[in-house]
């Protein structure tokens, strides 16, 4: 059994862990109002980009004068997953979800007898992925000491990307990020962005008719690389959000945790040190008597 010091010890010590664990969650709570700012931002310039290269892309598709970044290369053997996690830990189950996902994704495409290949943004995910598909990673890109997540860090991402699609690396990239919805709630999500998958919109009445200046191909070529940057920036900044809310919920409950092991441990010490209190007294009086 612990003696009295042990146990004064163990209690300053959860004493002093819980005031970590409620000042890291003060400090998420004040990043998440920024990051959920700049993801919710960024949805609809996504979103409506995404919108008008779908109905571009309706006009081209199947014609030879389809850029091959949207057409693909007409196979689907190598696939390119984008894993994006976060740099840094002790924020739940953020991290291992996003991975998750990727596992479950390269285990059906090994099924399949594909070739799989990985690009990891973000330490926490490629230190996961290593143990069990180091040969496959490509490379790993840290954002490490990046305060604020910006369109160069996704262009740089993006144009890599790029060029290992034109050196035939691989035919179909996904990209695999947590997608934000609240504090307690971080989507994983797939999606995949070479070649590009837009989703039908229904209009109202009769679709509108449009000419292009210049030719759409051409229009095709300057914006689907931009695209890419624009969905690899979304996808940076929906991590970011989830991932103080993840670290949010998690230190929150840290905190509360360690409360109830300080309440528990009090009275651990509170009985322990009555107990010797007691058994003083009864060796006192019974040494009295005996006298």
């Amino acid at each position: 059994m612990p003696s009295l010091k042990d146990m004064r010890v163990r209690i300053a010590a959860t004493k002093a862990t819980q005031k970590i664990t409620k000042a890291m969650q003060m400090v998420a709570a004040s990043k998440l109002r920024r990051a959920q700012a700049a993801a919710e931002a960024a949805r609809p310039y996504a979103e409506r980009m995404a919108e008008v290269l779908g109905s571009i892309a309706s006009v081209v598709a199947g014609s030879d004068s389809a850029p091959k970044l949207l057409a693909g290369t007409g196979s689907d053997r190598v696939h390119l997953l984008v894993v994006c996690t976060a740099e840094r830990g002790l924020c739940g189950p953020f991290n291992s979800s996003i991975v998750r996902l990727a596992r479950e994704r390269i285990n059906a495409l090994a099924g399949q007898g594909k070739e799989v290949k990985i690009l990891c943004v973000g330490r926490k995910g490629a230190e996961q992925l290593k143990r069990q598909y180091g040969k496959q990673i490509l490379e790993v890109i840290e954002l490490r000491g990046i305060k604020q997540i910006g369109f160069e860090q996704a262009d740089m991402i993006a144009r890599k990307i790029v060029e290992l699609f034109d050196q035939g690396a691989f035919d179909v990239c996904t990209l695999f990020f947590s997608r934000f919805r609240s504090v307690i709630a971080q989507i994983p999500t797939a999606q995949q962005i070479v070649p590009p998958v837009f989703e039908q919109t229904k209009e109202a009445g009769p679709a509108a008719a449009y000419e292009y200046e210049p030719e759409e191909s051409d229009i095709l070529d300057e914006l689907l690389p931009r695209n890419l940057s624009v969905q690899v920036f979304r996808a940076l900044l929906e991590n970011a959000a989830s991932e103080q809310g993840a670290r949010m919920s998690a230190m929150d409950n840290a905190t509360r945790n360690a409360g109830e092991m300080i309440r528990k441990q009090t009275l651990t010490y509170n009985r322990t040190r009555q107990a010797m209190i007691t058994k003083e007294l009864i060796e006192i009086i019974s040494g009295a008597e005996a006298l």
